[in-house]
């Protein structure tokens, strides 16, 4: 059954989450760049990640992108989903979460971020949940509370999402609200 075999643990960090953070690159995508003759870059991006995305905001949980690349097809897909939260360009995502934190009132407890690369580990260590997809580099995984079997970009964050709405109680509504 899916989401049966989860540790005491993991359920209690994912039941604190208030703010889910995801990389882009690698998480919300499958790492590849894309670039056409002119110039311009493209990604793929999972529609049920983007659901995913949207149901965990409609239970309450703000969700945010944090990434050290700046992409116009991020800000686009940002603004698709109504997601608040865009930080591109970033070199540090530690800092730039510790200032979305204290901005939003919330413990680093309540955060969960997600990843697949060394520039996440920083934030990674300081939240509450640090999730590691599964095509994630090996010292990231490492480090994660929990690992999803799905690859970047592949529906990875659906799996993250999932996770959080079912132990915070709201997999039976969600459920229901798609009957």
């Amino acid at each position: 059954m899916y989401l049966a075999d989860l540790s005491a643990d993991i359920l209690a960090r994912a039941a604190r989450v208030r703010l889910a953070v995801f990389d882009v690159d690698g998480t919300l995508t499958d790492g590849r760049l894309w670039y056409g003759e002119d110039g311009h870059e493209t990604k793929v991006f999972h529609v049920h990640d983007g659901l995913g995305l949207k149901r965990l905001q409609a239970n309450g949980v703000q969700v945010a992108l944090i990434t050290a690349r700046i992409s116009h097809p991020v800000a686009l897909r940002a603004e698709e989903l109504d997601i608040a939260h865009v930080y591109q360009g970033q070199g540090d995502k530690r800092a730039c979460l510790l200032e979305l934190l204290d901005a939003l009132h919330l413990a680093p407890e309540q955060a969960a971020f997600i990843g697949d690369d060394l520039p996440d580990l920083p934030p990674m260590r300081m939240a509450g949940l640090a999730v590691a997809v599964a095509n994630a580099h090996p010292w990231v995984a490492e480090q994660a509370h929990w690992h999803t079997s799905r690859s970047g970009g592949q529906g990875a964050a659906r799996e993250v999402c999932d996770l959080i709405l079912h132990a915070q109680g709201k997999s039976a509504a969600e459920r229901e609200h798609w009957q």
